[in-house]
Parts: C-alpha cells; structure tokens; sequence
C-alpha cells in the first residue's frame, strides 16, 4: 500500500434513505446516531456514553487498481480523543492522538501526538515527519477528516444505506459520499455493529446483568471463506465478536471500507477492541531512531 493511500485512510480515519428499513425497525437516522455518538461530548440526558480511548487489532486489505493487486498487512491500533468545551453552542473538533503499528508483510508505525505526526519506514531508514495543523488548514473542507470529524460525519458526507444495507449477521452498512468534491476518496462504506444500535436504543432501559438481545455473532475460523462477510471488493473479510452489552460502551464501527476516484481501495477491520481502558500518553510520543533520514515535507498533501 502506497504511503499516500495510507495516510488518506487515517485522515478518513457522517442523509439519504431510499432504501427499505432493515429488520427491528432500525432506522437510518438510529444507525447515523449509533456511530456518531460515542465521539461526542455527551447526549440530551446528560448521560455519558463517550469514547475517550480505545485500541484494537486491525487487518487491512488494499487494492491497487492500475496494478491489479491487493495487499494485506495486520497490526494494532491505540487512539485518545481530547474532547474540547463546546464553543457557542457548538462541539469542537477534538484533538486525536493515534498510535498504528504494523507487523506484517513488513514493519512500519504512523504515530500523532495531536500535533506532529511521525511515519517511520524502517525499510526505508526513513521518518516523515509533517505538522498536523498545518495540514488541516491546507485544506479544511477536505472529508479526509473522518478519524477526528467522527461525530459529525453527516456534517461533511451524506449517508445512505449500502446495498444490501445488513451483511449476514445482520450488521448495518452505510454508504457514505463528501458533500464537497475530493480527490482522495469517492466513498466510504461503513459496517456498524447491530450491538451497538441496540444498545444505544435501548439505553437506560436495561440492565447490566439483562443478556444482549439478540445473539452474539460467532467469527468464522476461515477469515477468508466465501460468505464470510459483507461482500466488500477486496475479499470476504470476517466480522469479529466484539465485547458490549446494554448499558456498555460499544465501539460502533466492525469495518471501514474506503474507495478513491481511481478505483483504489483499501478496507480495514477491527478485532479484540478495548474501549475506555485508559492509554499513556506517553504511546504517542514518538523518538526518532539514531541514524534515520528525517523528511519534512511542507506541501498540503504531506509530500505523499
């Protein structure tokens, strides 16, 4: 996967209906509010269901569409959000702090402080180093804002259902498009999981120890086998079992899917999630080898 695809999924990294409601009347705006509540402040009733960390393993599949191939790579991801005061009625952006590591096909880490953000390539001996405030202002109505705009992706996409709008464990799956015109991505599918939509609408009104309402959805041994999943291009990817329950904080989202003008995709799931565990904040700094090359490329696209 080329470094700017990379970087494009991490910035990424939320309304049309017209599709028919899936079963227990879910509806679209149930889903929408689902996947961009937990990135909020707080809700009308004062209760807190904020995700301030969480961190997770991760499997990426990337096609390369001029080169007709696809590449896998698995790793883990550690994320913080620093929630700011709302200003004049209105919620800020919170500043994100993330930590990606990858194992496998070779090694590599794309770490933020909320401030500057490091790409080592050890292959490379390289480190690209980029301020992430000046990127945001380069150009500020980019929908590559995804990983710090999650709750307010209807802001800057309009969403609909997917087609078909369940996968087969009868998760949910939107299609997202930018508002505004972009050069890096076309659309965004996103899975999210049913367990979350019930208990976000069933919050307040279980308890703890109530078992979730519907079944947990079991993994299939074969992360590969055909019927796996969603039926994303870039292969059938498995949607893990993720820990919840009603009154719990859920992370909402089982998969991203991300496709750019040029028929490039890479998609990502996540597995073994964690939230509100509490992460150091010293995860996030990064100290550059002794010995690596330092790019510090000042255009508005990071020089990738």
């Amino acid at each position: 996967m080329s470094i700017r695809s990379l970087i494009s999924f991490l910035f990424l990294v939320v309304t049309l209906s017209g599709v028919a409601a899936p079963a227990f009347a879910i509806s679209l705006g149930d889903v929408i509010r689902t996947l961009e509540t937990p990135f909020q402040a707080g809700d009308d009733d004062g209760s807190d269901y904020r995700i301030d960390n969480y961190s997770a393993n991760f499997f990426q599949e990337s096609k390369i569409a001029s080169l007709d191939r696809r590449q896998r790579a698995t790793g883990r991801v550690e994320v913080a959000f620093d929630y700011k005061e709302e200003q004049y009625g209105r919620a800020t952006v919170p500043t994100v702090k993330f930590r990606w590591e990858y194992e496998q096909p070779t090694t590599q880490e794309i770490v933020s402080d909320g401030e500057t953000m490091w790409v080592y390539l050890p292959e490379n001996n390289q480190v690209i180093q980029s301020n992430i405030e000046m990127v945001n202002k380069a150009d500020k109505h980019d929908p590559m804002t995804f990983l710090t705009g999650l709750g307010n992706l209807s802001r800057d996409f309009t969403i609909s259902w997917a087609m078909p709008n369940q996968d087969i464990d009868g998760n949910y799956v939107l299609e997202l498009k930018p508002i505004r015109i972009s050069s890096l991505i076309n659309k965004l599918i996103i899975v999210v999981d049913r367990y979350a939509v019930e208990a976000y609408r069933n919050r307040g009104t279980a308890k703890i120890d109530e078992a979730p309402p519907l079944d947990p959805p079991v993994p299939p041994s074969d992360p590969f086998a055909e019927g796996s999943s969603f039926p994303l291009p870039g292969g059938d990817l498995p949607f893990p079992d993720l820990e919840g329950g009603p009154n719990d904080i859920w992370f909402p989202i089982l998969s991203t899917a991300v496709y750019d003008p040029n028929g490039n995709s890479t998609i990502i799931e996540f597995s073994d999630v964690r939230v509100n565990f509490g992460i150091s904040d010293l995860t996030f700094d990064f100290i550059v080898p002794a010995g690596v090359n330092v790019v510090r490329p000042t255009g508005k696209e990071m020089g990738f």
